[in-house]
């Protein structure tokens, strides 16, 4: 896709047969799609865009709990939107319409190497989880109905390219009822060539810059 400071897309291979091949592929598609996103000269125009897309897509959205992620590597930030999600369900309850939404962020269990939601808001205490990333200190804990999941690529069918730990796939597969999850990524972020693996399953949407990426309209 065409670019706004006009870099293309990674020009990265396409997908082989073997396993190893695959592996080795999304590999490089995630060192140039994390170099390319960290080194953004248009970064503020694009997370403006991005900003706007989720608050038109949540407007129709009946949640009250949405789990969200402290963005790392030059990965877009969901916060500012939902602090304005979250401040539009207080105005909303003062007219009896809506009940109190919350935010929540992820915190790695060690052991089963899933994540938890913990709730968060401007100002809550934080800590550094075992891989650095900042997460709410001893908040509650919460079962968001909706989930925004950062994308470092994705394909067609609504399937993600991740940093390869596989913590988002084991969590949707042992929440129940599954939450409605919605990828966030950047349009240069498109990887025509992704294909799934046994293990993957779809996103319900994608957002990115420019739009609904997933489902097409």
């Amino acid at each position: 896709m065409d670019n706004k400071d006009g870099q293309s897309s990674p020009q990265l291979p396409l997908k082989q047969a073997d396993g190893s091949a695959v592996v080795t592929q999304k590999a490089a598609w995630r060192k140039a799609l994390v170099e390319k996103r960290q080194n953004l000269v248009d970064r503020a125009w694009r997370n403006d865009l991005l900003q706007r897309v989720m608050r038109v897509w949540l407007i129709e959205r009946p949640d009250a709990i949405i789990g969200a992620y402290w963005p790392i590597k030059g990965e877009f930030d969901p916060l500012p939107a939902l602090f304005r999600w979250q401040e539009a369900g207080l105005e909303e309850d003062a007219q009896g319409a809506q009940r109190h939404r919350r935010i929540a962020l992820p915190v790695v269990n060690k052991v089963d190497k899933t994540l938890t939601f913990h709730t968060w808001y401007p100002g809550c205490p934080m800590e550094e989880d075992a891989y650095g990333i900042p997460k709410p200190k001893d908040t509650e804990v919460v079962t968001p109905t909706l989930i925004f999941v950062p994308c470092v690529g994705y394909g067609p069918g609504g399937y993600r390219l991740g940093y390869g730990g596989g913590f988002y796939d084991r969590t949707l597969a042992s929440l129940q009822p599954k939450p409605f999850t919605v990828g966030l990524g950047y349009d240069f972020a498109y990887l025509p060539g992704l294909q799934p693996e046994i293990h993957d399953v779809p996103l319900d949407a994608i957002l990115a810059d420019t739009g609904v990426m997933w489902p097409e309209r």
